[in-house]
């Protein structure tokens, strides 16, 4: 899972690099920009309005490009069911240019707002309607039916890491289901829903998805209360609990570089409370 961080590259030739690799991919793909740059996950991505489309370009050392997270949208585009509402990909663009790899997405243009814009976590109640939660609620089950073999979240990882950043022993996973697999208040339009980035998405532990978004919520108890009553059907068993560990550790696996500083102490009072077992501080 990426954590995001909706921020420029952190060097000036990165940043020039992309865009001068956006505007490769406007020209080849027709269009014409006209809307102000969006960056995503720490400068990977760029993505600006187009016309009526949205255009958005990713970058990769040409060695590492393809694989799960390259193709997350397209293959999305291919096996989701259009009632999971999400925007279309219209056209696709390959390249390369010296060490580095870069893929053109062309999607239909959004106009609903994210939830929050630029971060992953709330910074307020949305009040969203009732009707919101439930297509969110169908929008899941619905993902859940997807056949994949995309593995958005390994064992070994957990086996890694469960008492380096949960204090706990791993836990082994036994249910999974298809899903997002960065579920969280950026990645979610209102008062319309959309979901949004499907760079990640495939085989998650039941309760991944539910439980992100509830951390994701915790500084806005309301809401954060709201997610466990709408998912109450997941999280409340022993699968979706194994599966919301697994996703408060790669949050303060997250925390631990310096990542969400407000919502750490949350994350952990939180995991805490699931395991009854304190928190490694590594922040």
């Amino acid at each position: 899972m990426s954590t995001p961080v909706f921020t420029p590259p952190s060097s000036s030739e990165d940043a020039a690099r992309m865009r001068r690799a956006f505007a490769v991919a406007a020209h080849g793909l027709r269009v014409t920009p006209s809307g102000p740059e969006v960056w995503g996950w720490q400068g990977r991505t760029i993505g600006r309005r187009v016309g009526t489309s949205w255009l958005r370009v990713v970058s990769a050392p040409s060695g590492k490009a393809g694989g799960r997270m390259w193709d997350g949208t397209l293959l999305a585009d291919q096996a989701v069911p259009r009632s999971v509402p999400r925007p279309r990909l219209r056209d696709v663009l390959d390249w390369t240019r010296g060490p580095d790899a870069y893929r053109a997405e062309l999607s239909e243009l959004v106009t609903t707002p994210a939830v929050v814009a630029g971060s992953p976590a709330l910074d307020r109640d949305p009040g969203l309607p009732d009707g919101w939660w439930r297509d969110l609620r169908a929008a899941t089950a619905e993902l859940a039916t997807v056949p994949t073999d995309r593995e958005a979240v390994r064992q070994s990882w957990i086996d890694r890491n469960f008492r380096a950043f949960l204090g706990i022993d791993p836990v082994r996973i036994s249910d999974r289901t298809t899903g997002h697999a960065d579920l969280h208040w950026a990645n979610l339009s209102a008062p319309a829903l959309v979901v949004f980035d499907w760079e990640g998405w495939g085989r998650v532990p039941v309760g991944y998805d539910p439980g992100l978004l509830h951390a994701y919520s915790l500084t806005v108890p309301t809401v954060a209360a709201r997610v466990r009553r709408e998912f109450a059907a997941v999280l409340e068993t022993p699968a979706g609990r194994a599966g919301e560990l697994v996703a408060l550790g790669h949050l303060l696996q997250a925390c631990s570089r310096g990542v969400h500083p407000h919502l750490t102490p949350l994350i952990a009072r939180h995991t805490e409370h699931l395991t009854g077992t304190p928190v490694p501080r590594r922040w």
